[in-house]
């Protein structure tokens, strides 16, 4: 397999996206209950309370997007991304700082070239999923 075509392809688990927008609906419950307990005075509490829901609003919204916006996601061996957007078209991007690998499961925070930046999560198997395997192989070498 020459070098060149060496690439993971890997698509989203709807679960996962589940998973990731009920966590932040619930975080974003938590801290609005932290902020109504605080012992200040009312009217910080309600400005603390409604800055808080307006950012939690905007992240949640536009991790919403960028699941919208994703239908695929392919990492070639040089460290090059593209995203497989609404229409069908590979998009490239950037990979971005906070981008995670673990064994099981993958956080990749994504800029395209045009749009806002997105996030997802993966989950895989290396001895289940070749795409799984050749992700850990290029995510070693983009590393060093």
């Amino acid at each position: 397999m020459s070098s060149n075509s060496y690439s993971a392809y890997l698509t989203p688990d709807p679960w996962l996206r589940i998973v990731v927008l009920t966590s932040g609906r619930l975080l974003l419950a938590a801290g609005l209950a932290l902020i109504l307990t605080l012992d200040l005075d009312a009217a910080i509490r309600a400005a603390g309370s409604l800055f808080w829901m307006a950012v939690g609003r905007f992240e949640l919204r536009r991790l919403q997007h960028g699941f919208n916006f994703c239908k695929a996601v392919r990492m070639h061996s040089d460290g090059h991304v593209e995203v497989l957007n609404t229409h069908m078209e590979w998009q490239s991007c950037c990979l971005l700082s906070g981008s995670l690998l673990l064994r099981n499961l993958a956080w990749l925070r994504l800029q395209p070239a045009s749009g806002p930046a997105l996030a997802e999560l993966f989950r895989g198997n290396a001895r289940d999923s070749h795409d799984w395997r050749r992700l850990q192989v290029i995510w070693r070498h983009i590393g060093a």
